[in-house]
């Protein structure tokens, strides 16, 4: 039986002791305390009779589980407050998608971080210890970063795995896009070179980022080309891979009209890979664009399918469209005005031409312009028997899932390799960046809800770290569920 002791020390303060007998023995179980005043001997004797309380017999003497759980203001100090609740779901959906199988803690930590909060490799080593109180070395990072890069093939290979099971993906339809991520600097090398920027930062070198996704948005598999290359001369190689990688044999890839050419659609009908892409209306003989405005009629939501040498051309006509069209044409024509009036204040705009040494308004093309109003066309090899004409439509207009996947990587996860300035390290950053892009795209279809509103709600589930100076160990107090966060465990299938 535990009983309560007070005994006088040297200096005169009194000893709060928690003490039990054996064999006519007098045994200290747990020291409480010194007290130099009444006030301390009150509190420290109500500390004793608590620990008392709470003493399970069951439990051996020299455990001090219950004594560690027992907190009193005036014997624990605050720490501070630890994410750990974030960092356990990340980590449990980085398992479910099976990354935990490359066995390398540090290289998923790294993937948690750019989650949570992007930043330099050194500097989200540094934050794994101020977010979970996760430590590692920064020369741990050094020593293990060129082992990680030959496991692209492995992950890409993982994340093909739970797109089947998870998204059931069956290798009929892929999605394909590319970007660009510019470096701040304005020399060049072999991979960071000069070319067409989607950033509008022409004038600084680049890398070229090509992304397949699953029909749902769920990013499967990428490619790094250098800055300069021509998007165009990407679909081949990296739809050509993808195939022989995984031995597909009934393939549909979707594009944009950037894509299209001569030489790509042999290629893919020559590698058995039908095709979605889109049409540049424009550059069209004007024969074909006097066919196509013979036969559309102007109706809202009316397609029309005309065989050419770039496979079916599919124009479809929308109002909406029509509309938007018309006000971008006539102020273009408004501005070709403007100019031909004032050419000194002149540059170069869609409709002028040089007539002799003088500009005029180009007819011609206003014209074709003015038979192409609101319409919008697709190149397939899908006969109509296997994709009817508003299949086709809906599988291109399907294609915003690649630069959404885009948007998430170049915002929420910060993907531009601003710090990296050699070879390897950009291609570790980008494989980072892949295996943390499949995660979030995991978070976002299962729960609904986009990446920065999800940790937004996790990160309000804190662990408050307090030091219980009684025993010298530090104890954590979760603060209670949201009833969203408790909707994501359910809906991701964690437990809490």
């Amino acid at each position: 039986m535990l009983r309560i002791r007070v005994v006088k020390t040297a200096s005169g303060a009194n000893a709060v002791q928690i003490v039990y007998y054996k064999n006519r023995k007098r045994i200290i179980f747990k020291h409480i305390g010194s007290a130099n005043s009444a006030q301390e001997l009150a509190s420290l004797k109500m500390i004793a009779q608590d620990v008392i309380r709470n003493f399970t017999p069951e439990i051996p003497l020299f455990e001090e589980v219950k004594l560690n759980n027992l907190l009193h203001l005036d014997k624990t100090d605050f720490l501070g407050v630890y994410f750990t609740f974030l960092y356990e779901v990340i980590s449990g959906l980085i398992s479910q998608v099976g990354l935990d199988k490359i066995k390398k803690q540090l290289l998923l930590d790294l993937v948690t971080m750019r989650i949570v909060e992007p930043a330099s490799k050194v500097r989200s080593i540094e934050l794994l210890e101020t977010y979970f109180g996760i430590k590692h070395r920064r020369q741990s990072y050094y020593q293990s970063a060129a082992q990680w890069l030959p496991l692209k093939d492995a992950i890409e290979d993982i994340v093909v795995e739970f797109a089947k099971q998870k998204c059931g993906f069956d290798f009929d339809l892929l999605f394909y896009d590319v970007t660009t991520l510019y470096f701040e600097t304005f020399q060049e090398d072999e991979l960071r070179r000069n070319g067409f920027s989607k950033d509008n930062k022409s004038q600084q070198p680049q890398i070229l980022v090509a992304l397949m996704v699953t029909r749902e948005g769920f990013p499967i598999a990428y490619s790094i080309f250098s800055g300069n290359t021509f998007e165009g001369h990407t679909i081949i190689p990296v739809v050509n891979r993808f195939v022989k990688k995984h031995a597909v044999k009934e393939f549909t890839v979707v594009a944009d009209a950037a894509m299209i050419s001569n030489t790509n659609i042999k290629e893919l009908l020559a590698n058995q890979i039908n095709y979605i892409v889109g049409a540049r209306l424009g550059n069209i003989s004007g024969d074909l664009i006097d066919q196509i405005h013979r036969r559309i009629t102007k109706t809202d939501g009316e397609s029309i399918r005309i065989t050419t040498a770039n496979g079916y051309l599919i124009c479809a006509y929308s109002s909406v469209r029509y509309r938007k069209d018309k006000y971008e044409m006539e102020k273009q024509i408004e501005k070709a005005r403007a100019i031909i009036e004032t050419p000194s204040k002149g540059k170069r705009v869609k409709f002028i031409k040089t007539q002799g040494e003088h500009p005029v308004l180009n007819e011609e093309l206003i014209e074709k312009s003015k038979k192409l109003l609101g319409i919008k066309g697709y190149y397939t090899n899908l006969t109509e028997d296997v994709a009817s004409n508003q299949t086709i439509i809906d599988r291109y207009h399907e294609l915003y899932k690649v630069e959404q996947a885009f948007r998430i990587s170049k915002h929420d996860l910060q993907a531009r390799p601003i710090f990296h300035f050699k070879d390897d390290p950009i291609h570790l950053h980008i494989l980072i960046c892949f295996m943390a892009l499949v995660v979030s795209k995991h978070i976002e279809l299962t729960t609904g809800d986009s990446i920065k509103k999800f940790l937004s709600e996790c990160k309000k589930i804190t662990d408050a770290r307090m030091l219980n100076k009684i025993t010298n160990k530090e104890v954590r107090i979760r603060v209670k569920h949201t009833p969203k966060t408790l909707h994501y465990i359910q809906s991701l299938n964690l437990s809490h």
